[in-house]
């Protein structure tokens, strides 16, 4: 190799903090989430109490925790419309074993990781032998789920909810890891925030720092050209699938241990939620090209935006307007940084 091939070699050439920062697919979401921060640092007067700022960080974090593996499915080229609905199977399936069985609401708990991540694999495995749209796929997953929840639901309880079982042995500790909240000086936060920052921390990690991350990139950008080079398409798919599913778990066990029972019917159309915090947060719909960051910043505008409503206090007639404006907004904000950013990188 001549000394004018590494000059001319993009690999080798040094850029500055600056131009990586431009690089970077959550930053456009980064200025959006702070568009939309002022916005309702001017528009509503409580917005900035710490109070509020905690209830904001919890509604982002239930929806952060399902956009991080959603994302991460996105960038390798796939989606789930079962998300949502996987969410109240896996609650259901701890509660009413649980209830049904008389045993420890541990075991229960255990069995619905069991469930809820064969229901991940069934949909990689659907997609990857089947080769079908993950749309089509997942799609027939999320009807089918809706009719078992609600069948097997009416069938053992008699009526659309489960049982309680907060009097059951277990239901305390597990109360804990799923649903408590932390005391930070005068500021109650809940525990739904810790896990979402860790899973966006190991996401981020699997990402940058390992095989596995490039093999999302990888599959995301050209699946064909990446099975030509060795990568493991169907077993990366298969994977990303079964981290949506773990997803669930742990959102619906902080459903079920916030409330003690499960309404049959919750869950529908949350998974388009969590699609958009994907997109806001710099996820190509294609593929190929996104952050676990960026979901965590398109879920803390979703937060924002649905709580700085209610602290506005504007009439929740138009909270849907509100709501689509803001988010329409946010959305075109980061797509207008992001052209600018690969214009000048």
């Amino acid at each position: 190799m001549t000394a004018t091939d590494i000059v001319g070699d993009e690999r080798l050439l040094r850029r500055s903090v600056w131009r990586k920062m431009l690089g970077r697919p959550e930053l456009g979401s980064v200025v959006g989430a702070a568009a939309v921060f002022l916005f309702f640092s001017v528009a509503a007067g409580s917005f900035l109490q710490p109070s509020s700022l905690s209830t904001v960080l919890y509604a982002a974090s239930t929806i952060g925790i399902m956009a991080v593996p959603v994302a991460l499915l996105m960038i390798g080229g796939e989606f789930d419309l079962s998300a949502g609905v996987m969410v109240t199977t896996s609650a259901l399936v701890s509660s009413m074993f649980s209830y049904q069985m008389t045993a420890n609401v541990w075991v229960g708990v255990g069995v619905s990781l069991l469930v809820t991540l064969a229901l991940g694999a069934f949909n990689g495995f659907m997609l990857t032998r089947t080769k079908l749209p993950s749309f089509i796929i997942t799609l027939g997953t999320f009807l089918m789920l809706t009719g078992l929840n609600l069948g097997f639901t009416k069938l053992i309880s008699g009526t659309v909810s489960t049982k309680s079982i907060a009097d059951m042995e277990g239901f305390s500790s597990a109360k804990k890891l799923f649903a408590s909240q932390l005391t930070i000086g005068s500021v109650d936060l809940k525990v739904t925030i810790l896990w979402w920052l860790v899973l966006v921390a190991v996401a981020t990690w699997i990402l940058l720092r390992t095989r596995f991350g490039n093999w999302i990139f990888a599959v995301g950008g050209e699946a064909d050209a990446a099975r030509a080079v060795g990568v493991p398409v169907f077993r990366t798919k298969i994977g990303l699938y079964m981290g949506v599913a773990f997803a669930a778990w742990v959102s619906g066990q902080h459903l079920l241990f916030s409330f003690d029972v499960v309404q049959s019917g919750e869950g529908v159309g949350n998974e388009l939620i969590y699609i958009i915090a994907a997109v806001i947060g710099g996820c190509l719909i294609t593929g190929g090209y996104g952050s676990a960051i960026g979901s965590a910043v398109g879920a803390f505008i979703f937060g924002m935006t649905s709580k700085g409503i209610v602290y506005a206090e504007w009439n929740p007639d138009w909270f849907k307007f509100f709501l689509g404006a803001m988010l329409l907004l946010a959305t075109l904000l980061n797509a207008w940084v992001r052209k600018r950013a690969e214009a000048t990188a």
